[in-house]
């Protein structure tokens, strides 16, 4: 694990469990951290970030159960950590997005620990490709169905698209999305993820979850990062990070 602290303690700090991205297939601790560095900077948070272990080499359900073993030891070494127990995060980009939502499932049904927020970006929820945005993005983008198809197989092997795939591989296959943490969830509308990710925040408001959805009109997968500079992007970075700014800051809204 990578772990960022502040240089200067000042009292109890938030947490963040950050998960990279990479499909569950590529990617490593240091990928995927600079976006919540200010936050460590500013002294409100501590960042810890997982090293988890990638498909195919350690398919499902090895990447969300290294996640949780990752959320678990920081919830437990809260005091040392200079962590407020009160105020444990979770946030993953893309394959990452999808093992935060998998991971706070985990965390809900085990009853340990409590999550107060969930920031999943442009997440990666579903294997069925049953929805039309899942199928429009070919041979074009940074991922496109074809990646999309061989990341989920390297996870599932066989069970994907079938009936034996868990939620926690799979968020969008939860059936039940209550007691789930405020939610912070976003996708280009040009996002080969964007049906999934629109349906999960229907269905996670529904369930009486408190959810903030972004959708950012023209924008691809990764743009935020990968066109950082660009009108849109600097307007998502902003809104995300003034989110989470709040919730590391306690406040309900």
């Amino acid at each position: 694990m990578l772990i960022l602290s502040p240089v200067e303690d000042r009292g109890p700090k938030g947490g963040i469990l950050s998960l990279h991205g990479g499909g569950m297939i590529m990617g490593g601790r240091r990928d995927h951290v600079s976006h919540l560095l200010p936050h460590v900077i500013e002294g409100s948070a501590v960042v810890v970030s997982v090293e988890y272990r990638l498909a195919p080499d350690h398919p499902d359900p090895a990447p969300v159960e290294d996640c949780y073993a990752g959320l678990v030891w920081m919830a437990k070494d809260a005091a040392e950590l200079g962590i407020d127990p009160e105020r444990l995060l979770i946030a993953g980009v893309s394959g990452g997005g999808g093992l935060a939502a998998g991971t706070a499932l985990l965390a809900r049904d085990r009853a340990f620990p409590r999550l107060s927020h969930q920031v999943l970006i442009c997440p990666m929820l579903d294997d069925r490709f049953a929805t039309h945005s899942s199928r429009m993005v070919d041979r074009e983008g940074v991922w496109d169905r074809h990646s999309n198809l061989y990341a989920w197989t390297a996870v599932l092997g066989e069970r994907r698209g079938g009936p034996d795939v868990s939620q926690y591989a799979a968020p969008a296959r939860a059936q039940d999305l209550s007691r789930l943490p405020r939610t912070y969830i976003d996708t280009g509308s040009a996002e080969g993820f964007r049906d999934e990710i629109l349906l999960y925040a229907r269905r996670l408001s529904e369930a009486g979850v408190s959810v903030d959805l972004h959708m950012w009109g023209g924008a691809f997968h990764g743009f935020d990062m990968s066109v950082d500079q660009a009108a849109v992007s600097r307007a998502a970075n902003a809104t995300r990070e003034e989110f989470i700014r709040r919730a590391l800051g306690g406040e309900a809204v």
